[in-house]
């Protein structure tokens, strides 16, 4: 179990940050391509969750799902995402599945990530706020974690 500490993100994902490039936010806007393309995301909160997990690092090792050079906005370049299966578990409440959310950062022109800072797809969940302590759980054939 990697642990972790949920953070304050761009709020792009859900249109919080309300920049009218991204109505409704991104996640809204990319729902459909990644449909189309075999991942159906509709289950999930449309923003993600930002998560730390300093002091630890993480490394890529397979993906459950990759799509390269997907054009998703009518003006923004293509971007390169990947999906990795996570479970979230709190001290207080049931495990949560879920998805990590990896925009590839090669490929994304904007809104960059901390490194040690991971974006989780989640069903909505209540009791999640800034400065909660988790738990992920997430396949090692999938991504690595060290300290």
């Amino acid at each position: 179990m990697i642990p972790a500490t949920i953070v304050q993100g761009h709020c792009v994902a859900s249109g919080l940050n309300g920049n009218p490039r991204f109505p409704g936010g991104t996640m809204r806007m990319q729902l459909p391509f990644f449909r189309e393309l075999g991942l159906d995301l509709s289950g999930y909160h449309l923003g993600t969750l930002n998560v730390s997990i300093a002091p630890m690092s993480y490394r890529v090792v397979q993906p459950k799902w990759t799509f390269p050079a997907l054009k998703w906005h009518p003006t923004e370049p293509a971007e390169d995402f990947s999906f990795f299966d996570v479970i979230v578990h709190r001290d207080d409440a049931a495990p949560v599945s879920g998805l990590i959310y990896f925009p590839h950062p090669e490929t994304k022109p904007e809104h960059f990530q901390k490194p040690d800072v991971l974006e989780l797809l989640l069903p909505w969940t209540e009791g999640l706020a800034y400065g909660t302590k988790i738990r992920l759980e997430v396949p090692a054939e999938q991504m690595r974690f060290e300290s």
